[in-house]
Formats: C-alpha cells, structure tokens, sequence
C-alpha cells in the first residue's frame, strides 16, 4: 500500500510538472504570437491623416499647391537600404515614384547626409532611421574583421527587424536594396513572411563581390556570403537589376528572372546656361578663387573636371592621381594645354590616405599644372557643379562586372560628357565610345585622354558634350514607369 502511495505521489507530481512545462510553452507561445509584427491587410489600408500644428486635421495638397494630394489604396511599400539614405540616390527615386503615383511610402535607413529635398517634404514619405551600430563595430581592420563582422550584423539584424516589424506600417511590398546582403535579405525575408508582404529585391551589384575585394575571392567568408545570397535570393517575388548584364547572372547562377531598371538621372541633374555656371562657379567656395580662369572669355581658360567617389576599395583613385602626374608633366613642355581644377566630391574610409599622397605629390611639385580639392556639397550644389564641368571621371571598377555607377548617369543628365573605367562587361550598357564618353583601363591612357581632349583641336570633347546633352534627355520617371509603374501596379498596360 505505502508502494502504491509513493507511485501515485510521483506520477501526481510528474504530472503537475509537465502540465506547468505546457502551461509555460503556451503562455511564451501565445506572448509571441501577440508581439509579432501586425500583417498587412489591404482592406486595412487607410490613406494618412496629416494635421496642422493644432492638430486639426488637414488636406493636403501637390508641390505646386493646387491639386489636393492623390493616395491611391494598397499601394504602401517599405522601401530598405542598410546605408545612408542621402547616398542611395535610386532609393530615393524609388521612393518619389511611388508617391508620385499615390503610394505612401516607408523609407528606412541610416539618416546621416542630406536627404532629397523632395523626400522631407512629401508627406505621403515617412522616413525611419535606423540606429547605427557602435564606433567599435564599424572598424576597418581586416585583421579584426572576422571577429567584429558578426557581431554588427547581429547589431544590424535586430535593428532592422524592429524597424520592418514595429516602427512602421505593414506594406504590400518590401523593397529591398542589394548590397549589403548580410543581414538585409535574411531579416527582410523573415519580416515579409510574418507580415504577408511581397519582396522586391533591388539588385545594384552582388554583396559576395564586394566582400572578395576585402578578404580575397578565395576566403571561406566569401564562399559563406554567396551561398546566404542565393538562398535568400529564391524568398524574393520580383527582382530588379541597374543592368542587363546583371539580369543575365542571375537568371544564368540564381536561376531566377530579373527585370533590368537602369539608372537614369533625377530632373535636378540638368544642362545649365553659361550664365548660371558663371555664377555658381563664383558663389561656390571650392571654385569662387578660379572663377575667373575657368571663364571662357579668360585668355587661358582652365578645365574643370569632377569625379565623384565613394573612397572605397572598388575605386582606385592613384589611377587619377597618376594621370593628372602625367598631364602635369606634359603640360610644362606643351603649354597650349590648360591648366586643371579637379574637384573630387564624397566621403568615405580611404579618404585621408589619398589626400596624403596629394600632398606629397604637391611637396614633390608633380601637380604644378593641376589643382586638386575635394568638395562635400549639397544635392543641389552637386548637379550644378556637374553641370558646370567640362569633363566628368569615373573610377569605378566594378567588383562584378555588371553593375554600373550612378555617377556617370548623373553627369549625362547634367549633360557632362564622362571619361571612366571601361573594362567591364556592362560599361557599353551606359556609355556610347567617342559618342558621349570614353573608357579607359590604365591611368597611361587616362592621360592621354585628357591631353586629346583638352589640346588645340577641342573637336572630341565638342562631340561627347553633344552626345551628353543627347543623353540627357533620358529621365528616371520614363524608365521607372516602364517598369516600376507595373510593377507596383501603378500602371497597366
């Protein structure tokens, strides 16, 4: 009897265990399952209240004032870019397309430079800003690399997945820019999934790529990151591409159908009169000394020529350097050649080792026909700088050889011809040789290039500003319709 006892005591007790194991499993379970990001209901989509400073609400109208602002039902997007925001022009023009066809718009990244001006003031546009992450997780060390790379991305995942989840509005689909591919496409994948969103990838180049230039095609690391990208890859419903060379790589290595997009410029990016370059290049601290030379009525007028750059491993910048050694040197002895302003524009991690070896080479007086500075300017400032040019430098190289830089198609909407980086598969895509640009694959023959163009006979570089200026008319809000519009369901056809 006392055995039966001790029996029935343990089983009661064994029971009681597992009936509290259950009861916890379910309360975490049904915690969770009220936490999870809300899914989007297209029924639920309501257009956005706007109030005044009372706040009493208000309707609200288009730029020009007149017409009351058009919002068109089911046609919210959450738009990612784990980056600046300021320096993701296509996301932005992502963005200002789908409010300009009535869609509501969640922008998130990192705010950290000037946002488009168009962006801040449309209210169908919600910007969220993504926390960045420590100063001791960004380090550039390649030797620490390995131990600090996870750890951001972890500090990356969880700040996205909030941002996606909680802090804005569910979406009919998720935009999603690639590069960085780690975390982006994981947590954006796991998000859509919870929400019922659709994804769009936005493929501007490949992430595995651009992490080969740091570490090596061969490191494990490498290998990892491309496999993460392909699998992620298949979660996304519809892709986009800046190129069709990079459409034929994913379709050929993904195995999956991609629709190029290519870049084209914003209408800030303009051709400009000669009397608003005058005024510019004399307001503009960067140039407001030479203004004078750089005036066509001037006796010896010198050439202006930009290049803008992100100071990163895919853009070698010593090529330029190089270069402009050489056109010094031949300048000193052929003094028909002018002399140039070379004004390098952005930010980034290899900055201050170029500048150093620009002040060396001015200490070794290897730059006596050249004057080289760096600008950071406004959007606004930028397009008229470009458009104030006699020749834009494109240095990018392409870490995969099929994407494209959207500087050169800023500079042909501003209707400056481009000389850039051309051994690549995608270049022909973008510039038609000895149409509106030229290519060039050694700083030698970069060098050359400029003393051709800006020698006695301005003949080449007259034809490149016709083709640019012809190249100018092709417009972003053309080529998104064609393309973004059915996507997103704006236009039929």
């Amino acid at each position: 009897m006392f055995e039966d006892f001790v029996l029935t005591e343990k089983f009661s007790n064994g029971f009681t265990v597992v009936l509290g194991a259950i009861l916890c499993i379910s309360t975490l379970f049904t915690i969770l399952l009220a936490t999870l990001p809300g899914q989007y209901d297209p029924y639920a989509d309501k257009p956005p209240k706007f109030v005044d400073e009372t706040g009493k609400e208000i309707k609200m109208k288009t730029k020009d004032g007149k017409d009351p602002l058009k919002w068109r039902q089911g046609r919210t997007v959450q738009i990612l870019v784990l980056g600046d925001i300021g320096r993701s022009p296509r996301m932005q023009y992502h963005a200002l397309s789908i409010a300009k066809h009535g869609g509501r718009v969640f922008l998130i990244g990192y705010q950290e430079s000037e946002i488009h001006p168009d962006i801040v003031s449309n209210p169908l546009i919600t910007i969220i800003p993504l926390v960045a992450a420590p100063a001791f997780l960004r380090s550039s060390s390649k030797l620490l690399f390995p131990i600090l790379a996870p750890l951001k991305a972890i500090w990356q995942a969880r700040s996205i997945y909030r941002a996606l989840g909680y802090r804005s509005e569910p979406g009919r689909w998720m935009l999603v820019q690639n590069p960085p591919s780690i975390p982006t496409l994981a947590i954006a994948s796991l998000v859509c999934f919870l929400r019922n969103t659709d994804l769009i990838i936005d493929w501007h180049n490949f992430g595995y790529s651009i992490l080969a230039l740091k570490l090596g095609k061969r490191h494990p690391l490498v290998s990892i990151s491309e496999r993460y990208e392909k699998i992620f890859a298949k979660a996304a419903t519809h892709h986009l591409t800046v190129t069709n060379a990079m459409a034929r790589v994913l379709k050929d290595s993904y195995g999956i159908t991609a629709q190029a997009l290519h870049d084209r410029p914003a209408s800030m990016f303009r051709p400009i009169t000669s009397q608003e370059r005058t005024q510019f290049l004399a307001r503009l601290p960067e140039t407001a000394q030479y203004a004078q030379d750089l005036s066509p009525s001037s006796k010896t007028p010198w050439k202006l020529i930009v290049s803008s750059t992100s100071w990163t491993a895919d853009e070698d910048f010593s090529i330029l350097l190089d270069a402009l050694v050489a056109y010094s040197a031949e300048a000193t002895s052929k003094t028909h050649l002018p002399r140039i302003l070379a004004i390098i524009t952005g930010k980034g991690p290899m900055q201050s080792h170029y500048l150093t070896k620009v002040k060396a080479l001015n200490q070794q007086k290897k730059l006596l026909n050249v004057i080289v500075t760096t600008a950071w300017l406004t959007p606004q400032d930028y397009a008229r700088l470009l458009a104030s040019a006699d020749l834009g430098v494109s240095l990018h190289t392409s870490s995969s050889g099929v994407d494209l830089p959207m500087k050169v198609v800023d500079m042909f909407g501003a209707g400056l011809p481009v000389v850039g980086w051309g051994k690549f598969e995608a270049w022909p895509e973008l510039v038609k040789e000895d149409v509106n640009g030229k290519g060039f694959a050694s700083s030698q023959q970069l060098a050359e290039q400029l003393i051709d163009l800006f020698g006695k006979d301005d003949a080449l570089l007259r034809q490149l500003k016709n083709g640019a200026l012809e190249e100018s008319g092709n417009r972003w809000n053309d080529e998104w319709d064609r393309v973004g519009g059915q996507l997103f369901k704006f236009i039929h056809v």
